[in-house]
């Protein structure tokens, strides 16, 4: 019995390195005689700059940018030097993680750090750029990152907006002339995570803005920077960011990349699991197990768990997931894709003392699994 392990993060206490760690460690105290072959996955989230890094053996480059907030900050990016690539994760510079409960401001949250990022690649000569986009604590636009790169914004009486995104509001006019022109002859292919585009109902204010700390507010009030922003773009740049697939993802990050640095917008999954040779290691598993932090309806819409179950069913090899939440409203689309469904948290604990406890959670249902292995 061959058991491939291919766990995405699970946000906020595992990463998805770690995760495969203590599933196979639960799965090895069992009665189960396998072999376990362990693969962490990433789709364009937290851990995939890091994970390509090691998979490609990229040197560390450091540097100081800007965070959210607009304090300095120490971060780094990765490097291949015979290829000039530039691995970058957004979350390193304007992500989640870097701020405290009570700092989430999206109304003030900016991505200029990014936009810092790409800028210090440029200088170190990059030809091609890889940039995860998940963990943003934003929904600016990516008017921070263009910004860095030499945008600069007016209102109608001709007065540079600097309050990104909420002065965005007034904004009437986009300036291009110190946009930086090596990033238009930069390769950069933009790792997504999410489907959604930038505006409505589906879109970066309104599905991600209260993750971000948005009250109901602060969302119609960042749908109407974000119609207003992408307004202005047709204008400047003919390109309408509303109509793009993945437009919407780390709050329109991933569309202002498309129409101000001709950037290509890829399923982060896909391109992780291709890049890696996925289906190669697929050929030798008789069972899969993936899983993250939760399973739900944003899993069915690119999440790292569901490419790798759809490789898997293509070629009819069992999926089992496992989530430290699992939806039960979701179940019946979920069961198209992973043949067992395994929520690892104590029903009763909150979700502080599930977070705290994942690595206990986890191992123990690995090594309940185990011992009553369906395959």
């Amino acid at each position: 019995m061959n058991i491939l392990i291919a766990t995405n993060a699970f946000k906020g206490s595992l990463s998805a390195e770690t995760a495969a760690i203590y599933i196979a460690e639960g799965i090895r105290k069992s009665k189960l005689k396998c072999t376990l072959t362990l693969f962490p996955i990433a789709d364009g989230g937290d851990d995939t700059a890091a994970l390509l890094n090691k998979k490609w053996n990229a040197r560390k480059i450091s540097t100081q940018v800007h965070d959210p907030l607009g304090r300095l900050i120490d971060t780094s990016f990765g490097w291949i030097q015979r290829e000039k690539k530039a691995i970058i994760a957004m979350s390193d510079a304007s992500g989640l993680k870097l701020l405290k409960k009570g700092e989430l401001d999206p109304l003030h949250a900016h991505t200029l750090g990014t936009g810092e990022l790409i800028k210090a690649a440029l200088k170190k000569g990059a030809e091609k750029m890889i940039i995860g986009l998940g963990g943003s604590a934003t929904v600016d636009g990516g008017s921070g990152l263009l910004k860095a790169l030499g945008l600069r914004y007016y209102d109608k009486q001709g007065t540079e907006i600097n309050d990104l995104p909420s002065g965005l509001i007034k904004l009437d006019k986009i300036d291009l002339k110190n946009l930086d022109k090596r990033s238009l002859s930069t390769k950069i292919i933009v790792l997504c995570d999410v489907q959604n585009k930038l505006l409505g109902d589906e879109g970066a204010a309104r599905i991600f803005g209260p993750q971000k700390g948005a009250n109901q507010q602060e969302v119609e009030m960042l749908e109407q920077i974000l119609h207003q922003w992408n307004t202005k773009t047709i204008e400047t740049m003919h390109i309408d960011m509303q109509e793009m697939q993945y437009g919407g993802a780390a709050g329109g990050v991933a569309a202002c990349l498309v129409a101000y640095a001709g950037a290509k917008l890829v399923k982060g999954i896909d391109f992780f699991l291709d890049e890696l040779l996925f289906d190669n290691l697929l050929t030798q598993a008789d069972v899969v197990i993936t899983g993250e932090g939760r399973i739900d309806a944003q899993t069915l819409e690119g999440k790292g768990p569901l490419g790798v179950a759809q490789r898997a069913r293509q070629k009819g090899i069992p999926v089992i997931a496992m989530g430290g939440e699992i939806k039960s409203s979701h179940s019946k689309i979920l069961s198209l894709y992973f043949d067992q469904l395994i929520a690892i948290n104590q029903e009763d604990d909150p979700l502080e003392i599930s977070i705290k406890n994942t690595k206990a959670n986890l191992t123990r249902a690995a090594f309940n699994l185990g011992n009553n292995f369906p395959y």
